[in-house]
């Protein structure tokens, strides 16, 4: 904890398990209390023009920023230079890939948001809660885009930047060892801060939220007996016997 204030702590050695219980403990009580409203809220039916091109954009561009993500807090500096990945490889892939995969989640949201505001049905069923989560989304969509274009941009012109593998990287493991590494994220630059704060209100705001379908997935699909379909055909002839064989429906 040396060279840490007593903020330093509050933020990267308290606050992120508050987010965790918080997040955890409210998916608990979503899925026990609030089955039925453990949803999107899909409002296709009200328009679907807009929707069928912002839902995908988004939903592929917030893939990779995950994975991105993943890859970036989860993997260790030496993983990656043990397989061959130099330093500079590395860090223009990842500011490449995260530059179009941020764009293509911002034009998501944008027009996700767009036709929310201007389509009458689904702007009237767009509750509190709803602008809340769009906020906090919009925001951390924005710091994480605006943080890579900086990084990216100083890179280009010949600077040097903070390499977030010494100070984010090691500070999100530490959390899951249950010894948060509080002097490492100190350290690290305004962007990067703030950035994960707006991280950690997404995260506790996710179980209260639409967004809480993330956690779904049609698991029963997969196991649910078929549906069987039966023909209506009522061609009869005599005392109402079939003039033809019934044929099997699907």
């Amino acid at each position: 904890m040396n060279g840490t204030g007593p903020l330093d702590l509050v933020l990267w050695g308290i606050l992120p398990y508050t987010v965790l219980v918080t997040a955890v403990g409210g998916l608990v009580w979503r899925y026990r209390y609030d089955r039925f409203g453990w949803t999107t809220r899909s409002s296709e039916l009200y328009e679907s023009r807009l929707l069928r091109i912002g839902s995908p954009l988004f939903h592929a561009g917030l893939l990779f920023v995950v994975l991105g993500h993943v890859v970036g807090l989860l993997v260790p500096e030496g993983w990656t230079r043990a397989l061959g990945v130099s330093d500079a490889l590395y860090h223009v892939t990842a500011l490449g890939l995260g530059l179009v995969a941020g764009v293509c989640t911002l034009g998501g949201i944008a027009l996700l948001i767009w036709r929310r505001r201007t389509t009458g049905p689904v702007f009237s069923a767009t509750t509190r809660n709803d602008k809340l989560m769009y906020l906090v989304l919009v925001l951390a969509i924005l710091t994480g885009l605006g943080m890579t274009a900086y990084f990216a941009g100083v890179e280009l012109a010949g600077g040097h930047t903070q390499d977030y593998r010494r100070t984010v990287s090691p500070w999100f493991r530490s959390i899951w060892i249950l010894q948060p590494d509080v002097a490492a994220m100190a350290t690290a630059e305004a962007p990067y801060k703030l950035h994960a704060l707006t991280g950690l209100a997404l995260f506790a705001l996710l179980p209260f939220t639409r967004l809480v379908h993330a956690f779904s997935a049609p698991v029963g699909y997969l196991f649910r007996p078929y549906v069987v379909y039966r023909t209506r055909d009522r061609h009869t002839a005599g005392a109402g016997r079939s003039e033809r064989s019934t044929r099997r429906g699907w």
